[in-house]
């Protein structure tokens, strides 16, 4: 019996196709290709100053083997660091990795912003890369410690762009308390970044350029990866002041002093602010004179650079100040922070060789406190109030417009860009924390925003944003001309002695037998007045001498060992008598 489920044949030209074949061709699965996953580019930013803390503004960019570096700032010493003049970032990475850096770009000429770029070029040869205003302010910084022959410096304005390696960097206009600051359109085969830089949106600015809004509306278009964006105001409501009402404020209040010497203590970079002073002055007719080291070299090259028109004759140099009735002079200060050796703080307490302060002087301050300076900014302000002199400050006029956005600029400039990514930066936490929770109320997800600190590298893709190490950070103390050579120990020492004073036993021992040939005399500094204390000071002197007998040994000649009982003993002693720990130095000469 024929099979039934046989399927038939038929041949075609002499050969035998079946029909079995071809349904068992048809049937068979076709044999996939899977294409590896395509991995997305990488871009990472290290943090090596400006996060959790205000000032010391630096950050690294790196893609594949190039790298290069947004600012190099300072920061100012606390009363946590005695004896310390200047705080700068740790450049051991970048030295480190120096043959891949291809150049740094200032954003702008302020001192937590510049301020650390000396230090840095001491080290590394790198190009510099600045607009007009900002260039000017480094090469007299470069002048002073020797490098401006040695260093590459590449004038720029906003709109240009420039090439570091992997990295095409366009330059965008904002505004800021000093002229030409511009932020950072940053574009490498990751994506593009804006950083902003410092900025406020001021819509009627003292030069009249107002912020590139319409530029960073356009990067917002084309998509953008991430913005790191100022946080200084972060905390603050509103919009910020225009600049143009601190010069309605000046008007009104060089009126109010009719017959009185004005001084005006404000921010030594700010070149507005001198502007309108001197504008108004010469309203008034007054002279103008300027004090303090770092306003005067901001004068005078703004002044070269065209920056700040003066009148002809209308700055006196300070020599000449007691020429002049008190109703024809306008002085302009550094001090506005109360920091203990600019002229105001000179000027209010009496100290200041030139300029002596008097009951008819009527004085402004042209600023608002920086977050640990308001107990320095109110001893100023008493002390002029003590000698009769009337003063202004903080928000009893509109004498200040600061230079960084509130939170309705904060948030029309990621408006603008859109990030796909959000990292808040130049900030304490606080700062941060706030902003981060505004760039999640325009709508960026939770895990979109990015917290960092200071030496934190963070990678970024398409896909993630992520913490994926650290490298060396912190803060490196200048302490005249020594770089770093101030560490946790000297400063531990430091404070000690402002806590508790020192006392320093000196004696001069015979080498062979250990005779006290002379002393143990005892010195003490702001531990005890002497002559007040002769009985503990004799007490200390019979102590040191006792141990000194019982502890030296003629054959090994240990005066480590001796010196350590004595530290001990007298610590011991002067706690029990005095509940106070000065530090023990001993000094031994051998005889």
């Amino acid at each position: 019996m024929a099979n039934s489920n046989k399927v038939p044949q038929k041949t075609v030209d002499g050969k035998r196709n079946s029909y079995r074949r071809y349904y068992a061709r048809k049937k068979a699965p076709k044999k996939s290709t899977v294409l590896p996953p395509v991995e997305k580019e990488k871009v990472r930013i290290s943090f090596l100053g400006g996060m959790n803390e205000i000032g010391k503004n630096m950050t690294l960019y790196e893609y594949k083997n190039d790298m290069f570096i947004v600012d190099c700032g300072l920061a100012f010493p606390t009363a946590e660091l005695p004896g310390v003049d200047l705080v700068i970032p740790d450049f051991t990475h970048i030295i480190n990795n120096q043959s891949r850096v291809r150049g740094i770009i200032i954003t702008h000429g302020h001192e937590d912003h510049i301020g650390g770029l000396v230090y840095l070029l001491k080290q590394v040869n790198i190009p510099v890369y600045a607009t007009k205003l900002t260039i000017g302010l480094i090469k007299g910084k470069l002048e002073e410690h020797g490098l401006l022959n040695r260093v590459k410096l590449v004038e720029i304005k906003p709109r240009d762009n420039i090439t570091l390696g992997s990295f095409n960097i366009e330059l965008i206009h904002v505004n800021h308390s000093i002229p030409d600051a511009v932020g950072l359109a940053i574009r490498c085969p990751a994506g593009i970044i804006i950083q902003t830089g410092d900025f406020k949106i001021d819509t009627t600015p003292v030069d009249g350029d107002m912020i590139d809004l319409p530029r960073f509306a356009e990067y917002g278009k084309k998509g953008v990866l991430a913005l790191l964006s100022d946080s200084t105001n972060a905390e603050r409501p509103g919009y910020t002041m225009s600049e143009k009402n601190v010069g309605e404020s000046f008007e009104l209040l060089f009126r109010k002093a009719k017959g009185r010497r004005i001084i005006v203590a404000t921010f030594a970079s700010n070149i507005h602010r001198v502007q309108q002073i001197i504008d108004v002055a010469q309203a008034r007719g007054r002279k103008v004179a300027v004090i303090g080291r770092s306003l005067e070299n901001l004068v005078k090259v703004g002044e070269e650079l065209g920056y700040l028109n003066v009148p002809q004759n209308i700055l006196v140099s300070i020599d000449t100040i007691n020429s002049y009735t008190d109703d024809k002079l306008v002085i302009i200060t550094t001090g506005s922070q109360g920091e203990p050796m600019s002229a105001l703080t000179k000027i209010a307490f009496g100290d200041h060789r030139k300029v002596q302060i008097s009951p008819n002087d009527y004085v402004i301050i042209s600023a608002t406190p920086i977050p640990g300076n308001e107990k320095m900014v109110g001893n100023v302000v008493n002390a002029l109030m003590k000698r009769g002199v009337e003063v202004i400050y903080e928000k009893m006029y509109e004498v200040h417009a600061s230079g960084h956005g509130c939170q309705e600029d904060l948030k029309l400039m990621m408006g603008l860009v859109k990030p796909k990514y959000f990292i808040p930066v130049h900030g304490e936490q606080k700062h941060l924390s706030k902003h981060a929770m505004l760039a999640n109320a325009m709508g960026i997800p939770s895990d979109n925003i990015y917290i960092g600190d200071i030496g934190e590298t963070v990678e970024l893709t398409e896909d993630y944003i992520k913490k994926i190490g650290t490298v060396p950070s912190g803060d490196i103390y200048v302490d005249g001309l020594g770089v770093g050579d101030v560490g946790n120990i000297v400063l531990n020492d430091r404070k000690r002695l402002s806590k508790d004073g020192i006392i320093i036993v000196v004696a001069t021992i015979d080498a062979h037998d250990g005779y006290v040939v002379s002393g143990p005399d005892i010195v003490s500094r702001g531990f005890v007045y002497v002559k007040d204390n002769e009985e503990l000071m004799n007490m200390a002197r019979d102590l040191a001498c006792r141990v000194i007998d019982e502890q030296y040994d003629s054959r090994y000649h240990d005066w480590n060992n001796v010196k350590t009982k004595i530290r001990d003993e007298l610590s011991r002693m002067m706690y029990e008598k005095t509940k106070r720990s000065p530090m023990i130095l001993p000094i031994f000469m051998e005889i």
